[in-house]
């Protein structure tokens, strides 16, 4: 066996059978949370005993990365392998208005027009059209963009 080099670890990373059951089913998450299955595969290499560098070069990271995740499941658990809050202003606007400029774009029309323009929106609920725009780019909501079926004739 090679001698170890660099710095000595603090503490040895020991993970139990039922956190391994955990982390292995956290590694096989889909896309919706790819960055915690990435935790979780780097938290299951060095379970195996693999050096930081080692588990950096497999799954193509750096060292630090390996070793801040090591570092954080040792100091928290599997619970740790979660985002931290990032740092920011809360939100100002709660989730009862969000729905109802949802609701609003979907199941009704103002007046005098087709659909929703954001200008039109903001004034009606008394939101910015900016916040409208962030709110109907969150959802998917194109308001402008209709798919009723044409009725026109086709001739040939």
């Amino acid at each position: 066996m090679e001698p170890r080099r660099g710095r000595p670890k603090k503490h040895e990373l020991v993970v139990s059978p039922v956190q391994r059951a955990q982390l292995e089913r956290m590694a096989r998450q889909s896309r919706s949370a790819r960055s915690v299955a990435f935790r979780a595969r780097i938290v299951l290499e060095c379970g195996g005993g693999a050096s930081n560098a080692a588990v950096a070069t497999k799954l193509r990271t750096t060292g630090f990365t390996v070793g801040l995740w090591r570092n954080r499941f040792i100091a928290e658990g599997v619970g740790g392998l979660g985002d931290d809050p990032r740092p920011g202003a809360p939100r100002e606007i709660g989730d009862e208005k969000i729905e109802q400029v949802v609701r609003l774009t979907l199941e009704k029309t103002p007046k005098g027009a087709t659909h929703w323009s954001s200008r039109m929106l903001a004034a009606r609920t008394g939101l910015s059209q900016s916040t409208i725009s962030r709110i109907w780019r969150a959802f998917g909501l194109k308001p402008h963009r209709t798919e009723s079926f044409n009725s026109r004739m086709i001739l040939c």
